[in-house]
């Protein structure tokens, strides 16, 4: 009777760690495929603005001064590399939790084709002589791009961690993808001038007293401590508590030195501005430099509208690159 009790016990015990295994197995094997699922997700996130939006914005500038036909077969590529890139997204395994990211993916990735398939139509239009009327309807199809980036941003980077953190997996990013470089784009005057490679606003060498060449400043990025900020839609997270200082950075972007660049930000929160500025004595053409805008007394915890400006230096003319606007909450 001992003997056997201690056989039913033991088999008790391993029946038990049996179980164990197993479970421990399937959880392993669901936290793998989670994983591998945010890995695939982020390629396809990198591929898409290295090999597509990338590659699409340096052919579209000043292609009124290139080859039509090199330009638009590149355009017909770069819209077959689009397509592919959401037929690889169509045939990812997306594992239990995933369901709704990978339909927010899907979405994305269908509207850059789309986007890239009404874009490859008009460019023959743009580059025959009917730029000026090809640039109103590119600038709508830009909307397009900035759509697909804010769904990815809003729905499928936040859904994906939301679902490794309920599997308890810490410590992995999902890489982020903006296939709209700026948001000139949107605008038919810019798009026109990006296209023709001639400044809206008229030759800097027209302005009396100014020395030849070009003139201008374009802001580099902002950041906080560490943290680079990311324009809209993009929610920024940053420490310093209600007294922050945001580092921007500037570069002459003409062939002139320019002295006397004034920086501006304007933090809206809580219904009030904070303002500062700072000047940059001088600056060589090329160069870049780092101004330190220290803001007080910014409520914590509350959201806030972050907005920075390079203001105009005398001769420039397009405006498009001295101004961007950020998403933030401020934390202790």
């Amino acid at each position: 009777m001992v003997r056997r009790r201690w056989a039913a016990g033991a088999a008790v015990v391993l029946l038990i760690v049996i179980v164990l295994v197993i479970n421990s197995c399937v959880k392993s094997e669901k936290q793998q495929a989670l994983k591998t699922y945010n890995r695939e997700v982020s390629a396809l996130a990198q591929e898409s603005d290295a090999q597509v939006s990338h590659p699409l914005f340096v052919a579209l500038t000043d292609s009124s001064t290139k080859s039509a036909l090199d330009v638009e077969q590149q355009v017909d590529e770069l819209l077959k590399q689009a397509q592919s890139i959401a037929t690889h997204a169509k045939g990812l395994s997306a594992p239990g939790g995933m369901a709704a990211a990978q339909q927010d993916l899907l979405l994305a990735l269908d509207l850059r084709v789309e986007g890239m398939t009404k874009l490859a139509a008009l460019v023959p239009t743009a580059l025959g002589g009917q730029a000026k009327a090809a640039s109103t309807k590119i600038a709508g199809d830009m909307e397009i791009f900035l759509a697909s980036d804010v769904i990815y941003s809003q729905r499928v980077a936040p859904l994906i961690q939301q679902t490794l953190s309920n599997a308890g997996i810490t410590g992995l990013t999902t890489t982020s993808t903006r296939f709209t470089p700026n948001v000139g784009w949107l605008e038919p005057a810019t798009v026109l001038a990006r296209i023709t490679g001639q400044a809206s606003g008229g030759s800097s060498s027209s302005q009396t007293g100014l020395a030849p060449g070009t003139h201008g400043s374009a802001l580099i990025g902002v950041s906080v401590g560490t943290t680079a900020l990311e324009a809209e839609p993009t929610i920024n997270h940053i420490g310093g508590g209600g007294n922050p200082t945001f580092t921007v950075t500037v570069e002459d972007s003409g062939e002139n030195q320019e002295t006397d660049v004034k920086v501006d930000i304007t933090v809206t929160a809580a219904g009030k501005q904070y303002k500062a500025s700072r000047v940059i004595n001088s600056m060589q053409a090329g160069s870049k430099t780092n101004v330190e805008l220290p803001v007080s007394n910014l409520p914590v915890g509350q959201p806030a509208k972050v907005e920075v400006e390079v203001e105009k230096v005398p001769g420039e003319t397009d405006m498009e690159n001295n101004k961007s606007s950020f998403l933030t909450i401020l934390g202790e």
